[in-house]
């Protein structure tokens, strides 16, 4: 662990004590907060990641999508249009920018009228008519398709600080496409054969498969090929007030 000293510069003295040049008057002098390297281990924050807090998993812990990242991700939701509301709407929050495209523009438009506190931070945006977004750093970027189950291609691809989330509403014919070059899927309460289709391309155990059958309207499963999490997600007030209850079908 690196400790934080003096900084480095020029040093001059003055009455009433010790100055930095261009710094201003050095501050009282405390014991620093300094942990050995062999205590590390025992430091813990529940949340694994930076990014945007969509619900809690089994053990009660906040669950983290990683959505704002220089490397480019893309993700599927194969769910309903509250649960990519409120991920939009949460993103949002962190300070990305979030670019909607969707037929059913008038389903989005409360949610891009309300984000933002007066600042336009979501656009509507016809299907195939996204403008280039501009990503960076300071300004990351959220891009949501919601075109039915058979999206057609993007114009605006995933990139660096510019993820996309597709939302599909069942599997349908183009599906396993999606899915197998998708960095992330969420999956809502589908159907027993979805399930085994979803468990096929994602490398889901048995287990896994058949619960997905059963969830309730506020849960998902979150996995790549290698990790997986059960998420419930509970809407705050003002979400609910926003979108509505949790549901999985529109």
């Amino acid at each position: 662990m690196t400790e934080v000293g003096t900084p480095s510069g020029v040093e001059r003295e003055t009455r009433g004590g010790r100055a930095r040049l261009g710094f201003g008057l050095l501050g009282p002098r405390r014991s620093r907060h300094v942990l050995p390297a062999g205590q590390l281990a025992a430091v813990g924050v529940p949340v694994g990641d930076d990014g945007v807090v969509i619900g809690v998993d089994a053990q009660n812990r906040p669950a983290v999508l990683g959505l704002n990242r220089p490397t480019p991700l893309e993700v599927v939701l194969v769910g309903g249009l509250w649960m990519a509301q409120v991920v939009a709407l949460r993103a949002a929050a962190t300070g990305a920018r979030i670019a909607v495209e969707t037929g059913r523009p008038q389903v989005w438009a409360p949610l891009a009228q309300a984000a933002g506190g007066g600042q336009q931070c979501v656009t509507v945006h016809e299907v195939g008519r996204v403008p280039p977004q501009g990503p960076s750093v300071g300004s990351p970027v959220l891009v949501v398709r919601d075109a039915g189950i058979r999206p057609p291609r993007g114009r605006v691809a995933a990139a660096p600080w510019q993820s996309v989330l597709t939302l599909l509403p069942y599997l349908g014919p183009t599906a396993p496409r999606f899915l197998e070059s998708a960095t992330l899927v969420g999956v809502q309460r589908v159907s027993p054969d979805e399930a085994e289709v979803i468990g096929r391309t994602m490398a889901l155990p048995a287990a896994d498969v058949g619960a997905l059958s059963g969830l309730g309207d506020n849960f998902a499963l979150w996995c790549t090929r290698t990790h997986r999490q059960f998420v419930m997600t509970q809407p705050t007030d003002a979400e609910t007030g926003l979108l509505g209850t949790a549901r999985r079908v529109d």
